[in-house]
């Protein structure tokens, strides 16, 4: 079995986040999904799982982060392209969503991203195929 990773995000509206990462072309796995839990499939073997403030409280002794105030995660995803990533941040914000930073050109690699609902910042990279290897 391959791996996979799940993100675990904390979130105060489920259904509105649902929608908000819907109209960005995220799927959501209903097998493990009901009305305290999400699956959102980001890639193949990749989630996050968008929890109930109080699911996620269920899973921690510490107290939970206020992503609107504090950054504690960074959630770095790739795109196929620039055009991919704008048109994604557009989506973004047009469904309630902010940025938070500038797009960032660095010639062979492009960034920008957004902020969801719940403050979470979701950072988008395409990489060019020249880009050095390490």
């Amino acid at each position: 079995m391959s791996t996979q990773i799940f993100v675990n995000l904390p979130v105060r509206d489920l259904p509105a986040s649902m929608d908000f990462f819907k109209q960005l072309g995220f799927g959501f796995n209903n097998q493990f999904t009901d009305d305290t839990a999400a699956c959102m499939v980001i890639g193949d073997n990749i989630y996050a799982m968008l929890l109930t403030e109080a699911k996620f409280q269920s899973f921690t002794p510490k107290p939970l982060c206020d992503a609107r105030r504090s950054t504690e995660v960074l959630i770095a995803i790739s795109r196929d392209s620039r055009q991919a990533i704008d048109e994604m941040v557009r989506k973004a914000v047009s469904a309630g969503g902010s940025t938070c930073s500038e797009p960032q050109d660095h010639g062979f690699m492009y960034q920008h991203g957004f902020q969801d609902l719940d403050g979470h910042i979701w950072e988008l990279l395409h990489m060019s195929p020249e880009a050095p290897k390490g």
